[in-house]
């Protein structure tokens, strides 16, 4: 494992402290946990915009998409607990 220096105002340092003993754990560990949940998070957003963005470009390319009134309809049954089939891939350009 590298070793790399963390340079924190006082403050934080102070909270850092504060939370990690609070935990039962270390300010080293729990600075551990922090930065790898934020890479966790980082990732999974840099996935999602790829995904999206590919997406898009394949409704460009292929004018198929579906159409936000029959997913707002879907989410809203989804989200009231009633069974509500997908909505439907349709043409939207020529």
């Amino acid at each position: 494992m590298s070793t790399t220096t963390l340079r924190l105002p006082p403050e934080l340092r102070d909270r850092v402290s504060r939370l990690a003993q609070q935990s039962g754990t270390t300010a080293h560990s729990f600075m551990l946990d922090a930065i790898a949940e934020r890479v966790a998070h980082e990732e999974l957003r840099h996935a999602f915009l790829e995904e999206g963005n590919a997406r898009f470009a394949r409704m460009l390319e292929t004018g198929e998409g579906l159409d936000w009134n029959d997913v707002r309809t879907h989410l809203r049954e989804q989200a009231a607990g009633e069974a509500s089939p997908a909505p439907q891939v349709k043409r939207w350009r020529e």
